[in-house]
């Protein structure tokens, strides 16, 4: 009965969420690979996905925060990973892989700079779970995983979190929801169990165990969530850490091909290469996202000639954001350019799906005219993206710009920041940019 009025309850729930040279601190680090495989998703797929991220983003800002949550729920010094592209999973974004339990089992995360509650698809699955690579977490085989009660103060800051209010099972379990802009959605117990995150095991981890959950996660468990707000990785290893990640998101190719040597690093750690500073920014409608101040973009040396007003939309830096999204004026200014560079070589064709500008020509023959382009950030940082983060071969022999227009948000998203070493100090309210990240 308990069961069927959680269920019940849970239908009812609407909410959203969404799925952020370092300063040296008195701290370790941990590091993991991070990368990327080739796909079965159709970019068009992967487009479609991320234009409603883009939506979601922009509700987000402007507090209109209602999303429907399909089915229902429930009762009963530096550390660094590997970053992986997320095609082989069947998901557009990057991916890592951590240890839950004691004794610990692992299992392909996605890594979101987006969101905040980390969480993964769990057994006895009450209500539904999507495909995923890896058997589910048993909770029973773990010696030491917990439900959080109701009154445990992280089930308070659910709401911060998630946007979503925390419920109560009638057996004072604390219960979660997550929700997404593309319909992709996790409910399921608060919970608590050691994480083994590279070489190093932490007690305590605060974690979402999943019992209904579907949606753009692909063949991942889950999501771990390094935004802002108390309940994230980032601020849960920050007391041990620092207050500081970085991460290097190796290429990934619609066609297949993929690159190596991606990482994601929590605390502080040597950098190979010499990184420029931004001043991180917040934002009232939504304190948990990385924003950054964009001043002007420049093309073979050039800055575009728009006005400065045109860069004060509210700008974020977003792993879980494929294509770059900038002003109107800045971005037709952006096109206008680089089309006048690349079209007397290369025959424009038909847009393929949000991106409206492309060619009839390879990545590789696009790619040889491509003039050097560099995003200028408040305090003199610069983003100098090569050819592979301003063109992406769609379909064969179709060669698109990897940019496009969006009046509420500007976002730095995860083609442009493929091979750069991003540096997310947190401690000291700055965002680094590196050239050459990836090892």
């Amino acid at each position: 009965m308990e069961l069927l009025f959680s269920l019940l309850f849970a239908l009812l729930l609407v909410g959203t969420s969404s799925i952020r040279e370092v300063e040296r601190l008195k701290h370790p680090a941990l590091e993991l690979p991070l990368d990327h495989f080739p796909s079965s998703l159709s970019f068009s797929d992967v487009l479609a996905l991320d234009n409603a991220r883009v939506k979601f983003l922009n509700s987000r800002l402007r507090q209109n925060l209602t999303a429907a949550v399909p089915g229902g729920l429930i009762e009963g010094t530096s550390v660094s990973v590997p970053l992986n592209p997320g095609e082989s999973l069947g998901v557009g974004n990057y991916y890592t892989k951590i240890g839950v339990g004691s004794p610990p089992t692992y299992y392909p995360v996605v890594v979101d700079t987006g969101s905040s509650l980390s969480w993964i698809q769990c057994q006895p699955c009450l209500a539904y779970c999507h495909p995923q690579a890896a058997p589910l977490f048993d909770p029973s085989s773990s010696n030491t995983y917990k439900i959080l009660p109701c009154e445990a103060t992280e089930c308070s800051s659910l709401k911060d979190a998630t946007l979503n209010s925390p419920m109560c099972s009638n057996s004072d379990k604390c219960v979660y929801t997550a929700t997404y802009g593309d319909q992709s959605f996790s409910q399921g117990y608060l919970s608590k169990d050691s994480l083994t995150f590279g070489a190093e095991t932490l007690p305590d981890f605060t974690f979402g165990c999943g019992q209904n959950n579907d949606g753009l996660f692909g063949k991942s468990a889950g999501l771990v969530g390094l935004a802002k707000s108390p309940l994230s990785m980032l601020s849960q290893l920050s007391t041990k850490y620092g207050k500081a990640f970085s991460y290097c998101l190796p290429t990934a190719s619609p066609l297949g091909k993929s690159g190596s040597g991606g990482y994601l690093s929590i605390g502080t750690r040597s950098t190979s290469s010499a990184s420029s500073f931004t001043p991180l920014l917040s934002d009232s409608h939504d304190p948990s996202l990385y924003f950054v101040k964009l001043t002007g973009i420049a093309v073979s040396g050039k800055v575009l000639g728009v006005a400065a007003s045109s860069y004060s939309v509210p700008t974020i830096i977003d792993s879980g954001t494929t294509i770059t999204r900038l002003s109107s004026p800045v971005y037709t200014a952006l096109r206008e350019a680089l089309v006048k560079i690349i079209s007397p070589k290369y025959k424009q064709v038909e847009a393929f799906s949000i991106l409206d500008a492309c060619f009839a020509g390879s990545a590789a023959e696009v790619s040889a005219v491509v003039p050097a382009v560099e995003m200028r950030f408040q305090g003199g940082a610069a983003l100098k993206l090569a050819p592979h983060n301003v063109v992406l071969e769609v379909d064969k022999g179709t060669t698109c710009l990897s940019f496009a227009a969006n009046s509420d948000l500007g976002i730095i998203g995860n083609q442009q920041q493929q091979t750069t070493e991003v540096v997310y100090d947190i401690a000291g309210s700055r965002i680094g940019f590196g050239a050459g990240g990836c090892r």
